[in-house]
């Protein structure tokens, strides 16, 4: 760890006590939310980080080391699919289409790293060629909900000046219904090509995945003329992990083993207003939309 910079121990989870981390402490806990949340000071961060989680195995708390300075992030880039929302939307189209365990095990492995996520993408919308338009509109509708605590998350943030964006390696249908619902300020995703009635079974190119996640965060940050230092990005596969570890506060949310490994902070058991409590917002100041 850097030295002179400040860290806690944040905690997060449902009987959070700070009582169960004596002798780690290097001064009295800040409660940020009754029974749920706290950061803890330390003084020597990793050990304290792999003793606090050893003591909580089971325990269904999530507890990570943070950095206090620039600790209120300027920037949100999120990832669509299993993060801010529910469930996989091509998934959910396939299952429109009778193919839902074929393609579904195409997104898992693409998730876990195990497959290039452009080639992945490409072969799974092939198998979407003919399906109606329809269908988009019935996978909206029928399956896509906002996670639990993506609008407060929005809100909060955008309450505080932070400027929101939604990039997804999903389509566009879905991303600027979802931005809209969710409150982001910005979305980007890939465009599925149709005949004006059906899929064709291509996407436009170029794709967005990996490197165009990481490229979103650049130019915002250039935009926005903040320092990544002041940046959260937070997803769950693969194709979101170039982004997540340029950012100031990389989050890996109830993500892929590969993910959480790589991530400076993994959220594995609480819902979105986690990203809230990692800057250290209390509930207080949280605005409750959800």
């Amino acid at each position: 760890m850097h030295s002179g910079t400040m860290f806690v121990l944040n905690v997060i989870g449902k009987g959070a006590a700070p009582e169960i981390f004596r002798g780690l402490d290097n001064g009295p806990a800040i409660i940020l939310s009754e029974g749920h949340a706290f950061d803890l000071p330390i003084a020597n961060e990793v050990a304290a980080l792999t003793e606090a989680r050893q003591r909580t195995e089971g325990f269904g708390l999530d507890i990570n080391l943070v950095a206090t300075a620039k600790r209120r992030k300027k920037l949100l880039l999120a990832d669509m699919d299993s993060t801010i929302i529910n469930v996989e939307c091509l998934d959910e189209l396939a299952d429109m289409a009778g193919l839902k365990s074929q393609i579904a095990a195409i997104t898992e492995r693409a998730m876990r790293g195990e497959l290039e996520f452009e080639v992945a993408l490409i072969e799974r919308v092939g198998m979407l060629k003919g399906l109606k338009l329809d269908a988009l509109e019935r996978t909206y509708a029928e399956r896509v909900r906002l996670n639990p605590g993506a609008k407060s998350l929005l809100a909060t943030m955008r309450a505080h000046g932070a400027h929101t964006m939604l990039v997804s390696g999903g389509f566009g249908y879905f991303t600027r219904r979802v931005a809209e619902a969710a409150g982001f300020h910005a979305e980007r995703g890939n465009t599925l090509l149709d005949d004006g009635t059906h899929l064709t079974g291509e996407v436009s190119t170029p794709i967005l995945g990996r490197q165009a996640k990481l490229q979103a965060l650049e130019e915002a940050v250039d935009t926005l003329k903040i320092e990544f230092a002041e940046t959260l990005a937070v997803g769950d596969g693969a194709n979101d992990l170039a982004m997540i570890q340029k950012a100031g506060m990389g989050v890996a949310y109830h993500a892929k083993p590969v993910v959480a490994a790589a991530a400076g902070a993994a959220i594995q058991h609480n819902d979105l207003t986690a990203l809230l409590y990692l800057q250290g917002y209390s509930d207080s100041e949280i605005v409750k939309s959800d």
